[in-house]
């Protein structure tokens, strides 16, 4: 089934001399071999206390958020915690059963109130990108132009064509490009009404990793030039740390963390968030004092309860290893039972006499020792996590 393409905005309703002038600053050119994206008016977009089911199971459950106005907010955690359902309510295919969405806090969605997709000036990208097969790219790309005569909207279409790198195969068909031209395409789509807020649905999730960096940053890249208000679902940390200005965390239909990727990263709220951000060894403990007694010695647990089971959490990349031993308290000695190399780095697995499982360390590949090894590991960061046990 072919999912939705874009929604635009009224660009008809402009005086003619206007739409001419913005069409004109839409076709001139650009850095390089592509063309720059015109600025768009971007919009405040809010989601008050929003909540959605289905055959009784919550998809959404009292989630509210507010974007800025040109800010790029990136929906991360695992499938089914509610993040393609709030795009979707977003974008008009879906009802909330309570709660509002507001668009420069003008409700388009609320107990009275709905506002059609078409209406809304909302651009959509799918992850399959749902281009039409039967339609040339070219008017594949103006199929969200349709408040604009065919001579207005094929320059349009082409204009942006040019932008993404592909006003070449402006005549050509879908099946022909790989995916990530398809991708481009989809994405022309979308931006070509000047939509003021963007949605993406893991938009870069079909492309091999190494066409997926270089397609993301000529994205962010294209979404930066327009100021649009852009939200991407993503279930990867490391894209939405490289997309987003805020990260929304999502689990079980509800927002558990918002803020930069440094502040998530560096402080994460539960032991949930910091698994999805990176790899660690989670090492048992009870709060006693204030503080939880580990293998590496005795460390602030910040706001937990006097008892509590908690959890220390030493990533990978925060455990260092010395073969001679640095003199420093907290260091352990343990002997390397594994070595994988990754590259330009190793993983090692080191068996310590304290602790039931081996650590899990990544070092540079010619600094780390070999199996049958022994070496003393140490924490080797000024921000240890401890964080209460995960229910």
């Amino acid at each position: 089934m072919i999912g939705y393409g874009i929604f635009g905005f009224e660009l008809a309703s402009l005086p003619r001399d206007l739409r001419e002038d913005l069409f004109l600053s839409l076709a001139s050119p650009g850095w390089g071999r592509r063309g720059s994206a015109a600025a768009t008016i971007a919009a405040r977009l809010t989601f008050e206390n929003l909540a959605r089911s289905f055959d009784g199971n919550e998809a959404l459950r009292g989630v509210s958020l507010d974007i800025e106005p040109a800010e790029t907010v990136c929906l991360l955690g695992p499938s089914g915690c509610g993040k393609t359902t709030l795009l979707r309510i977003a974008a008009g295919i879906e009802r909330p059963d309570t709660g509002r969405v507001l668009f420069n806090h003008q409700e388009v969605v609320g107990p009275k109130t709905f506002t059609p997709p078409e209406k809304r000036g909302v651009g959509l990208m799918f992850q399959d990108f749902a281009l039409f097969p039967h339609l040339t790219i070219i008017k594949n790309v103006m199929f969200g132009l349709k408040n604009l005569d065919s001579k207005d909207a094929e320059r349009v279409a082409l204009a942006t064509l040019e932008r993404v790198g592909l006003a070449r195969y402006a005549e050509d068909y879908p099946h022909i490009l790989s995916g990530g031209q398809q991708q481009r395409v989809a994405l022309a789509r979308a931006i070509a009404p000047r939509p003021s807020i963007i949605l993406m649905d893991e938009p870069f999730s079909g492309l091999d990793p190494r066409l997926r960096d270089r397609i993301r940053e000529e994205t962010l890249a294209i979404l930066r030039e327009m100021r649009a208000t852009s939200v991407i679902v993503t279930h990867q940390a490391e894209e939405a740390m490289r997309m987003g200005d805020r990260i929304a965390v999502m689990r079980d239909g509800k927002i558990v963390q918002i803020d930069t990727s440094e502040e998530i990263y560096n402080n994460p709220s539960s032991l949930f968030v910091a698994r999805i951000f990176d790899e660690m060894n989670e090492i048992p403990c009870v709060v006693k004092n204030n503080e939880v007694d580990t293998v590496f010695g005795r460390f602030p647990a910040n706001d937990l309860k006097e008892g509590q089971e908690a959890v220390f959490g030493a990533r990978f990349l925060g455990l260092a290893v010395s073969k001679e031993g640095t003199g420093r308290a907290g260091q352990v000695l343990g002997r390397v039972i594994d070595r994988k190399f990754l590259g330009g780095s190793a993983l090692l697995e080191m068996a310590v006499e304290q602790l039931d499982l081996p650590l899990k360390i990544r070092l540079k590949e010619n600094s780390a020792p070999n199996v049958g090894d022994e070496a003393y590991v140490f924490v080797d960061t000024d921000r240890p996590l401890v964080l209460a046990k995960d229910d």
